[in-house]
Formats: C-alpha cells, sequence, structure tokens
C-alpha cells in the first residue's frame, strides 16, 4: 500500500509553517502530519507523531534549530532538513547541524520570514524525498566491507588531491580531511555544494578540527602544498598555472561552484600527478570531471552506495569506465595516505 512521506514542519513564524506546509501538501507523495512553533514543541511532536522528516528552522526562541536536531537525533530515526536564513550565526549552526547529522539544509530565500518561499520550492520537495528514501536506506542490513587490494603504483608522484561532494558531503569531508596528516604533501582543493555565505562558515569549521590549514578560497591565490581550499559558494574555482581562479560563469548542472570546472582545470594542470575523490551527492556533476582526470593520467576514487547519504555523483561517475577503485567512506582515508606514501 502507497504511504505518503510525513513531514513534521518547524519554524517559528505562523506565516512560514503555512506557507511550507502549503508546498509540502501539494505534492502528492508527501503531506505535513502536524508544525511546531519552536524546539521544544518539535521535540514533543515528533515522539507523538514519528515523522519521516522534518523540516527545521535554524534561528528560533527558547530551543534553537541545533539544539533541538540534537535532541531529536536521541530520539528519531527521522531524517532532518535545516531552513536557514543567511546570516553569520546562521550559517556556522547550519554547518554544525550537518555535522551533528542533519541530513542537508536550504537555504531561505530573502531571511528568516521569506514571502518568496516558494522560489525553493523544488529544493524542499526533492530533498525531502531524498531524505525520506535515505531514511529507509538505514533500515536494510549493512554489508561487510571486503578488504581492498587494489595495486598502487608507488612510483607516481601526486601532486594535488581533489575532492568533489553534494548532499550529504560535509560530514563526510570533516571527517576525512581532519584526518589528514599536517605534512600530506600536496594542496587539497575541495568542491562542495553550498550557496554563497555557508562556505566560509564550513572552512572556518573545518579548519578548527584539522591539522592543514583549511580557507575558503580567494581569487588568485598561489596554491601550496598543506593548505586545503575551499571553493567558495557562487563561484567556480579552477586551477591556472598554479593559481586559483574564481569565475562568475553560469551554473553547470544547475550549481556554481561545479565539481567539473576544478577536476577539469586541475587535471590539466597537474596530469598524472592528480588524484580526484567524489562523494555522496544529487546529480551528475563531477562525472565529466572524472573524464578528463583519467584522460590526463590521473587517478580516481568514487565513494561506494552503502556508505553515501545519495549515489548520484558517484553512480555517475562510475558510469563513465573511468574511476579507478569504489571505497566506502571509512577506506578512502586509509586509501588516500598509501597514494600519498603518507601510511
Amino acid at each position: 500500500m502507497f504511504q505518503k512521506i510525513k513531514v513534521l514542519v518547524v519554524d517559528d513564524s505562523a506565516f512560514m509553517r503555512k506557507m511550507i506546509s502549503d508546498i509540502i501538501n501539494s505534492e502528492h507523495d508527501m503531506s505535513v502530519i502536524d508544525t511546531a512553533k519552536d524546539g521544544q514543541d518539535a521535540i514533543e511532536k515528533v515522539k507523538k507523531y514519528n515523522p519521516d522528516v522534518i523540516t527545521l528552522d535554524v534561528e528560533m526562541p527558547k530551543i534553537n534549530g541545533l539544539q533541538a536536531l540534537t535532541e531529536i537525533k536521541k530520539i528519531s530515526s527521522a531524517q532532518v532538513i535545516m531552513l536557514s536564513s543567511l546570516t553569520s550565526e546562521g550559517s556556522s549552526i547550519t554547518i554544525e547541524a550537518l555535522n551533528l547529522g542533519a541530513f542537508d539544509f536550504v537555504q531561505k530565500p530573502s531571511g528568516s520570514i521569506s514571502l518568496d518561499i516558494d522560489k525553493v520550492k523544488n529544493e524542499i520537495i526533492e530533498k525531502i524525498r531524498y531524505a525520506n528514501a535515505y531514511k529507509n536506506k538505514l533500515k536494510l542490513p549493512i554489508k561487510d566491507k571486503p578488504k581492498i587490494e587494489h595495486k598502487i603504483n608507488y612510483n607516481t608522484k601526486y601532486k594535488v588531491l581533489l575532492l568533489g561532494a553534494s548532499t550529504g558531503g560535509p560530514k563526510v569531508l570533516y571527517n576525512i580531511i581532519t584526518k589528514l596528516p599536517k605534512n600530506i604533501g600536496v594542496p587539497v582543493l575541495v568542491v562542495q555544494h553550498m550557496p554563497v555565505g555557508f562556505t566560509k562558515a564550513f572552512a572556518e569549521r573545518m579548519n578548527k578540527g584539522s591539522n592543514l590549514e583549511v580557507v575558503e578560497a580567494n581569487d588568485g591565490m598561489k596554491v601550496q602544498e598543506n593548505i586545503v581550499y575551499i571553493a567558495p559558494g557562487g563561484y567556480h574555482m579552477m586551477v591556472i598555472n598554479g593559481t586559483i581562479h574564481l569565475d562568475l560563469s553560469p551554473q553547470i548542472h544547475g550549481v556554481r561552484p561545479a565539481v567539473d570546472k576544478l577536476f577539469i582545470s586541475a587535471s590539466e594542470y597537474y596530469k598524472s600527478g592528480t588524484i580526484a575523490t567524489i562523494f555522496t551527492g544529487m546529480g551528475k556533476d563531477g562525472a565529466d570531471g572524472v573524464v578528463s582526470v583519467k584522460k590526463n593520467g590521473g587517478y580516481v576514487i568514487a565513494q561506494d552506495e552503502d556508505s553515501c547519504v545519495v549515489f548520484g555523483m558517484p553512480k555517475a561517475a562510475i558510469q563513465t569506465g573511468c574511476v579507478d577503485v569504489v571505497l566506502s567512506e571509512d577506506q578512502i582515508t586509509e586509501h588516500l595516505l598509501k597514494l600519498l606514501k603518507r601510511a
């Protein structure tokens, strides 16, 4: 029997609760089972209604979105999508929420009370569907991970590490980058799909937990080893003659920054010295990029389906035939350290 996705909408604004509920209830496969006006109300309604997915406002009185998320994760398997307005506090809390297990976030178009919330209608709907699919996936038994016996050419001197991710990426990237040693010996360049304003908070949080220096990239920066460069939201990041170039050319696959832009430009500069890893995310961004990496003699890793929040980007990369090895999140760091002769 067909069951609709049960959604709980949490926002301190009655207007926003109504607008978001109308968006969700307009879809045939989901419905709002109730709304909550603050974090405490949300916790009680999670206990009462057992929703599949929760849309959770970041900035609320009494118990904010971060505190509510922490409590919700203790009592429910519901997947949480944060709704964030672009403030310095809001972006920092949102990044922290992703690390605490929020499924993803949607940026409110024009602040806490967004009269134009319809602008992100499709994004809200799509992410609710993906979040519910991920919740159902977590019920499946976890397969034993095979030991990877992959031949590594130790004669290769790798010169750069490229990482690309989207939905589910912030937590994976944090876990991997913070395990890298401070003498990794190569620069690390990262594209994580995020809107303007959030990548700065993402870089700052990563920097606090990392052995390496992590920065939001600026145009004209000379690429240096042992530094992690995060592509800023709203800009494509490329490597041209060893220097970071940011540009505002059109979105690719509906995103900017795009993984393809980074992978293609960097692999054309670093050639066979390139390692590229494609992580969890919706869509197919990065597929053209891994083709370029392989064409230029580089090495490509893709995250496996079981450990992905969304298997879209790795799947598209694998289908190109240009991926050298498919690994779980837990296996990737160890493999990278072997490639870079740091393990």
